[in-house]
């Protein structure tokens, strides 16, 4: 099984190849989150049969399908919190205020 990502202390980023991505909605029902999560997978396999086909049309709306589902989840678009920090999603977490959490994670 592929070890998981690490996870900032406050749950809102996953760390691949040093690089901040924004977590899901961790206040999410369950049942939401699974139903969001089917869709944003089918949206992806369709991204895929679509890019092989070279269905342009295809892919574009597969592509909003997968916007949408990330969207909804809180992947992408307006932040999930409420406490006004900024979203670093995509920003290397050295430049960030998780350096030193990161650097100490690098260490160990």
């Amino acid at each position: 099984m592929p070890e998981m990502p690490p996870r900032t202390p406050d749950g809102r980023y996953l760390v691949v190849r040093g690089r901040l991505w924004r977590a899901s909605n961790p206040g999410l029902p369950e049942h939401v989150r699974s139903a969001l999560v089917q869709a944003l997978m089918a949206a992806r396999r369709e991204v895929g049969s679509a890019r092989r086909a070279g269905d342009r049309e295809r892919l574009a709306q597969a592509g909003a399908a997968v916007d949408a589902a990330k969207q909804a989840l809180g992947e992408r678009g307006p932040v999930w919190w409420t406490d006004g920090t900024p979203d670093f999603n995509r920003h290397l977490a050295r430049n960030t205020p998780y350096a030193d959490w990161y650097a100490a994670l690098q260490l160990g």
